[in-house]
């Protein structure tokens, strides 16, 4: 793994002081989980259509402290939300989304309010993949959770770096071996079975794959995954990362859900022109050529949406050819046509997140950028030219004040453009 500023000294002394507190034992008992964020330069809006994608992490991200309980008590605390969380690790959790359907109100907390109550689902959520898996817990976990200031609901995966490192922090606890695949999963089971969110697994995937300044590749229709490594002499680059001030929580936004339907949809009906009708309705199932011979037979809105996967499929493969040559411009032309295609052919995005698209298409040393997340809300990644990254952040601030003066003077300046480095894999220090 190579070297990162990210977690500092400062910042795990920080956690460790205050779980030893919380558990009145020893600062050298503490573990930390370092879960990070992660990009997909490409690959936008295709994992759960099994398609192939391209990610990394970057040096931003999630910090669980930790020290096992030693008993069944898990008790949790969080520097972003108030309240204190407790349950036992031998409740049944039974799946959030069921019971909000239900319109009854899942609160075991110690706190009261609905907010305070819902940010320790993902421990909930953690323990019913392990144990929808078979996997024994005898022993809970006190803990303290942190994320990068100013970065959640921001389009960087912030849900799954916090499902995987509960996972971590579980497993250790428990001393259960399981492999970055076997988590992979169990975070699926997290956000798909436990929260009810129809997304793939490109962004437990990065977070758990991932290997400093690579492009992990995964194939999310067979599971397979390799490292792209950049060669030696690849210029020096770093990742911008400019954000809109739109917050939205992606399970309550009904247009995730409905643009996956959609693509299902458009595959099930090229599959059954093409004698295929039995097989599952994603569109990684569709052959190309029966897709360029069958795509006259879907309506408009459909036809988009499978010309986004299609297309984009077609620049992962050509972006992880421009990496490993270290053609950041090529590599960077391809995120650019990522970013049209989300906003012509899959229809995400907002005014806001558009506008500042397009102003980082105009800063200065910018390789090419394209939408984090969803595209509902968030902010835009790029690739810049190391060089000139303070100027391009500089003017991606300024500009983006004067169109969006009300959602960019809720920013901390500061904090608006983000320069970042690429990372490592979430793991327990």
């Amino acid at each position: 793994m190579g070297a990162s500023s990210w977690p500092s000294d400062e910042e795990l002394n920080g956690i460790k002081k205050v779980v030893s507190q919380m558990a009145g034992r020893g600062v050298e008992e503490v573990r930390v989980v370092v879960s990070p964020y992660r990009i997909c330069p490409l690959g936008a809006h295709i994992d759960h259509q099994g398609g192939t994608v391209a990610a990394m992490t970057i040096d931003k991200g999630i910090l669980l402290g930790f020290i096992p309980s030693g008993d069944i008590q898990v008790v949790l605390r969080s520097a972003q939300f108030k309240g204190e969380v407790r349950f036992r690790v031998d409740e049944t959790q039974h799946p959030i989304h069921m019971i909000r359907e239900n319109g009854k109100i899942h609160a075991n907390d110690s706190s009261t309010s609905q907010e305070e109550c819902s940010w320790g689902n993902y421990a909930r959520g953690a323990v019913y993949a392990l144990k929808r898996r078979e996997k024994e817990l005898v022993q809970g976990i006190i803990g303290y959770i942190c994320g990068s200031e100013g970065l959640d609901s921001s389009g960087l995966s912030s849900s799954a770096a916090v499902g995987v490192a509960y996972l971590l922090a579980f497993e250790s606890a428990n001393n259960i071996r399981v492999s970055p695949t076997e988590n992979i999963e169990y975070d699926r089971l997290i956000e798909n079975e436990y929260l009810g969110l129809r997304n793939g697994i490109l962004d437990q995937s990065a977070i758990l794959l991932s290997s400093h300044g690579c492009l992990t590749c995964m194939n999310c229709k067979t599971k397979e995954h390799r490292l792209v490594h950049p060669p030696k002499l690849q210029k020096a680059y770093k990742i911008l990362l400019a954000f809109s001030g739109l917050k939205h929580a992606l399970t309550n936004n009904p247009g995730y859900n409905h643009r996956v339907a959609e693509c299902q949809e458009a595959a099930r009906i090229l599959l059954h022109a093409s004698g295929n009708h039995k097989m599952e309705p994603l569109l990684s199932n569709v052959e190309l050529e029966a897709y360029e011979a069958h795509k006259c037979q879907l309506e408009s809105n459909l036809a988009k949406r499978a010309e986004h996967y299609f297309s984009e499929n077609m620049r992962v493969i050509k972006g992880l050819e421009a990496w490993a040559l270290g053609k950041l411009e090529d590599f960077g032309k391809l995120i650019t046509a990522s970013g049209l295609s989300s906003i012509r052919n899959y229809e995400c995005g907002s005014e806001p997140l558009i506008q500042l698209y397009e102003i980082i298409l105009r800063a200065p040393g910018i390789y090419g950028t394209r939408f984090s997340g969803a595209g509902f809300r968030g902010c835009c990644v790029a690739f810049v030219n190391a060089d000139r990254a303070a100027e391009a952040a500089s003017f991606v601030r300024e500009e983006y004040l004067k169109v969006q003066p009300k959602l960019a003077s809720q920013i901390n300046p500061e904090r608006a453009v983000l320069i970042c480095e690429a990372a490592d894999c979430a793991r327990v220090i």
